[in-house]
């Protein structure tokens, strides 16, 4: 049995159909996709996004009723399946205001360590996320800014770099943020070392070159964490855009590091570079590849909701079949505005909550992105294709369960025909134009 879900997009009216098809025996013709699940390449670890301050600060707004529906929407299995959250290690941008759990240079001890800030909203949320998930949660911590003091600029913003008599410190106060969560019932089983290590932003920022990244991890960091029992703690470098993926890496993983790196985590700012991930993956294939952060930026774009859920399915499908193992989206709520921000740098969300209103909107790039996170399970290998015209975009995977996932997105215009081959059986699909579909094979 085969079952296709497609999601269409015309005159900003979205509908969703499932199909129960029956397929045939045979081999696909002319206009065809063939699967091969005998092929197996890197091994999926799961799809989530990012809680914030704002995006907690914006669903607090909601009635509990609502607020409950929309946390659901993300990680029940009724909705998108999310179990990967990545959070901040103090303020980021967006976050209401700047603030830092500790913020005494004479404080050597952190007695006045608080996390008061993240007990408002943000572990409210993820509290809600752990009820309502049917998988464990997979929490990735990644600090914007070590406090002003430890910096050369003295200042969590324009950038600066962590003073070296403050390194230790740093991995300490970091061994500390983690324990915090850990008392509260949080497991962390990621880190990264720095958002964006080579942006000087207006917001909370850190430049690390991959030398001083390699440092702090080697004498710093990966001892740190051993001290204070927090070995399952897994680290992944780089934490930026992909154009310098595989330059980071090489730069950054020798044999003394390597064991102390799990994985590249990496953004999608600065274009496709599908070959940057595909050539970190076979230079590297150990290590976890994990899409941390996306958004559509309203600076650069506006609200089309077809082209911003396309531009998320390219940019997925592209990353998958070049070896990413994990996704997780930015803000995963924002307020109609696209924040809030605490220096105006707005984005979309694939749900945004009208604060005043106690309602809240789907975007279609949530049902786009539920195309993947719905039906690709953890633990699932992707696996072989080929496929007859570059007009449709498809990856495919195979779940522990033995059922095979087909996303195949068409950006076009026009209606495409398509023969899905796999072990000797035949479906025949026309696929809808401006449309993204997921065929299960049971």
């Amino acid at each position: 049995m085969m079952k296709v879900i497609t999601t269409t997009y015309e005159h900003s009216q979205k509908r969703t159909t499932i199909t129960d098809m029956e397929p045939v025996d045979g081999l696909g013709g002319m206009q065809c996709v063939n699967l091969y699940p005998e092929i197996e390449y890197q091994t999926m670890i799961g799809f989530g996004g990012a809680v914030t301050e704002a995006a907690g600060y914006a669903l607090h707004s909601l009635s509990p009723e609502n607020r409950e529906k929309a946390v659901k929407l993300y990680f029940s299995e009724e909705g998108n399946c999310y179990h990967m959250i990545r959070t901040h290690i103090d303020s980021c941008d967006f976050s209401v205001d700047m603030y830092e759990a500790m913020s005494d240079p004479e404080d050597r001890e952190l007695k006045s360590f608080s996390l008061q800030r993240e007990e408002q909203y943000i572990l409210p949320l993820i509290k809600a996320a752990k009820e309502y998930s049917k998988e464990s949660l997979d929490i990735m911590l990644s600090p914007w800014s070590p406090p002003a003091f430890m910096k050369t600029n003295q200042e969590r913003i324009h950038g600066g770099k962590l003073k070296p008599e403050y390194r230790e410190f740093w991995a300490e106060y970091i061994c500390r943020y983690i324990k915090e969560y850990e008392k509260r019932g949080f497991i962390i089983s990621r880190l990264t070392i720095q958002n964006e290590p080579e942006a000087v932003q207006t917001w909370d920022s850190c430049i690390y070159t991959a030398e001083e990244e390699k440092v702090f991890l080697r004498d710093f960091l990966y001892p740190a964490l051993q001290k204070n029992d927090l070995s399952h703690v897994k680290i992944n470098i780089w934490d930026h855009n992909k154009e310098r993926l595989y330059d980071r890496a090489r730069n950054t993983i020798d044999q003394e590091t390597s064991k102390m790196i799990d994985g590249i985590a990496f953004h999608w700012y600065s274009g496709d570079h599908f070959e940057a991930v595909q050539i970190t993956r076979d230079a590297f294939p150990d290590k976890e590849l994990i899409f941390t952060e996306g958004c559509v930026e309203y600076s650069r774009f506006d609200a089309d909701q077809l082209r911003n859920a396309q531009m998320y399915a390219h940019d997925i499908i592209g990353n998958l079949n070049a070896g990413m193992t994990g996704f997780m989206d930015w803000n995963i709520f924002l307020d109609k505005k696209g924040g809030p921000n605490h220096v105006g740098n707005y984005c979309d969300a694939p749900i945004m909550i009208d604060t005043e209103q106690d309602t809240f909107e789907v975007k279609l790039s949530y049902d786009y992105i539920g195309h993947f996170s719905r039906y690709i399970k953890k633990g699932a290998k992707r696996i072989a294709l080929s496929k007859y015209t570059s007009e449709l975009e498809m990856t495919s995977f195979k779940n522990t369960d033995g059922s095979i996932v087909l996303v195949i997105l068409n950006r076009g215009e026009q209606d495409l025909p398509l023969d899905i081959s796999c072990n000797g059986k035949l479906l025949k699909l026309d696929v809808a134009k401006y449309s993204i579909s997921t065929v299960v094979i049971s």
